[in-house]
């Protein structure tokens, strides 16, 4: 199979570039124009060519691409060109922005001209500056061709770059980078546009109420403490932060503060409306996104934008600004936008979850074999927790006391104190005084003390790090700690990284802490085995979707779950399949109690 290294480079001004549009609408604006492209055949010379549509088309058709991987940095924006411009569809894909973030980890910039520094390849040029707001035939010969040297040094760098990290990358990564770019730059997903149309007016009109019901006025969004208030009237804990400026502990209202950003997405619609006039926008979260999906379902299909590697955990992420990752699924209006997402004709969805799988993976790896038999069992483990935190028989549980054991099983795994687990609770619109909090921790605790001891160990594992001496982490032979990288590497081969790990002594002990984009982390044992659960089931997650894409098309992964689009009279056969690959677990993981539920339907809200 021949390595094809492409770069496309195209008509951008100051209004219409990739830095005010999404991916999806940049290349199917009516402005889109290719200016040349840059192409390298294994490790033959680059050609530049350039030239009307017709000429790059037939150019690039020239190419055996059927027993060809197309390789680029960002290749779902030169993918996408190369399919939805030129009808051309390679037989894999591959992505070195893509490989060098499951490398590097997510703290590190990944762009071509970073990666490249790193690395010592050469030096990215700045040519592209020059083309603003020019088309084809704006460009002199000379200018041209020097807008040629500069493509073909970008595919140059993106070659070499390619040679030195794919060369000890784990292989089934290289599968899944594949699958994922798939899932952007060969579409089939559709979007139901009458429905979206409708979602619109009904959100926008239940905001407008939501704001005058709550009897809301300028001066209550404006003032902290007031805006504080309607939080708290709501169920919601105001977020706070650290004045960098008093150095003392204030509301974390600030458009750029993370916590209250996430506010903006809240279950409840009267908390993001709040948000959304707090900032002075004219519209939700909700409306936004809508707003987006009905654009897409105006230009064509869904490209589903799923980044590789988005999290410090591996996990998959959302992107080109319509977060797949967290649609809202509560309640009817909450899941309008997930039911306007719709199969083919002919074809129906299958979404399969991997049930609990992080409380399954920290049980096994803890080696709390009683709760990881429960889990194999099928046995009920919320109710099982509920039953020693009241007191009374499994049968006798009632639901509030099972959600209470529910919320502790899920919550409470990972070194959570009582205070957080109260907090935690309201947001459910649960009260449960701290003193009863503190009760149901300690019988967590004792109930799984192997779990709290994997904690310890993970607390003492930070110290070996630190220290850049060997130890050891959870069952044998899953996890190796890597002193010399700060990191622990996980059964896909990739790390798990702490960049930088330093610690500080307080008195309080020592807190550890890793740097990252903004600043610094803080880190403990309990974050780590956070971190390494949800670790190890996306690797699980991973190996399994590979599995299930040997034979039905993957088009999402949220998350525990992986979403395929099948033919319709092949649903009952996928879907037996579909959840085998889900309960299948690897080698490496044997006695991991995994298990999956599935469910089918026309639009992918109906498959819950």
């Amino acid at each position: 199979m021949d390595l094809i290294t492409l770069d496309f480079e195209t008509y951008y001004d100051r209004d219409y570039s990739l830095s005010k549009l999404t991916t999806e609408a940049y290349v199917r604006d009516p402005r889109f124009e290719v200016i040349g492209v840059g192409v390298k055949v294994n490790k033959e010379e680059t050609e530049w060519a350039s030239g009307t549509h017709e000429q790059i088309k037939e150019y690039l058709k020239s190419f055996d691409w059927q027993n060809s991987m197309l390789l680029c940095h960002n290749t779902i924006f030169d993918g996408a060109i190369l399919n939805w411009i030129f009808d051309i569809s390679p037989r894999n894909y591959t992505d070195t922005m893509c490989i060098a973030r499951a490398i590097h980890g997510v703290e590190t910039s990944a762009s071509l001209k970073a990666v490249s520094e790193k690395y010592g390849v050469g030096v990215k040029g700045t040519e592209v500056v020059n083309a603003l707001g020019k088309r084809r035939e704006d460009f002199t010969p000379e200018e041209l061709g020097n807008y040629g040297d500069y493509c073909v040094n970008d595919v140059d760098l993106t070659y070499k770059l390619f040679t030195i990290m794919a060369k000890d990358f784990p292989r089934q990564e290289l599968k899944l980078i594949d699958l994922t770019l798939r899932m952007f730059i060969v579409p089939i997903l559709e979007l139901d546009l009458g429905l979206l149309e409708q979602h619109l007016t009904e959100t926008r009109y239940r905001k407008d109420e939501l704001l005058e019901s709550a009897g809301v006025i300028k001066e209550d969004l404006m003032s902290n403490p007031k805006f504080a208030e309607l939080l708290k009237s709501l169920g919601v804990e105001p977020p706070m932060k650290i004045s960098p400026t008093t150095e003392k502990e204030t509301f974390a209202f600030a458009k750029s503060d993370e916590a209250f950003k996430a506010l903006a997405d809240h279950e409840n619609e009267q908390v993001q409306a709040l948000v959304a006039a707090r900032l002075g926008t004219k519209s939700t979260l909700e409306e936004t996104r809508t707003q987006r999906f009905i654009d897409i379902a105006k230009r064509g299909t869904l490209p589903v934008p799923v980044r590789y590697y988005a999290a410090h955990t591996g996990r998959w992420g959302g992107d080109d600004k319509i977060n797949l990752q967290n649609l809202p699924s509560r309640g009817v209006n909450g899941k309008k936008l997930k039911r306007s997402i719709i199969s083919p004709v002919g074809y129906t969805l299958i979404d399969a979850d991997s049930a609990q799988i992080e409380a399954r993976v920290l049980a096994w790896l803890a080696e709390q074999d009683d709760l990881t038999h429960a889990f194999r069992a099928g046995e009920d483990v919320y109710v099982k927790m509920a039953s020693r935190i009241y007191g009374v028989h499994e049968p006798d549980v009632d639901k509030d006391q099972r959600f209470v054991g529910k919320t502790t099983i899920l919550g409470a795994g990972y070194g959570m104190g009582a205070m957080k687990f109260q907090a935690q609770l309201k947001t459910f619109g649960f009260d449960m005084d701290i003193a009863e909090a503190r009760r149901v921790i300690k019988i967590y605790r004792e109930a799984n003390w192997k779990i709290n001891k994997l904690w310890r160990d993970a607390q003492q594992a930070l110290v070996a790090l630190s220290r850049k001496e060997e130890t050891s982490l959870g069952l044998a032979g899953v996890l190796k700690v890597m002193p010399q990288e700060s990191a622990i590497r996980l059964p896909s081969g990739l790390l798990l990284r702490y960049d930088d790990l330093g610690f500080d002594t307080t008195d309080k002990g020592t807190e550890f802490h890793y740097r990252v984009r903004r600043g610094r982390n803080r880190i403990y044992g309990g974050k780590v085995i956070e971190n390494v659960c949800q670790a190890i089931a996306r690797c699980i997650i991973g190996e399994q979707m590979l599995k299930i894409a040997k034979k039905h098309r993957v088009v999402l992964t949220v998350h525990d779950s992986v979403v395929c689009c099948v033919r319709d009279e092949e649903v009952g056969e996928a879907q037996a399949y579909i959840e085998d690959c889900m309960r299948w677990i690897p080698d490496w993981a044997e006695g991991l109690p995994i298990n999956c539920e599935s469910g089918s339907g026309k639009s992918y809200g109906d498959c819950e």
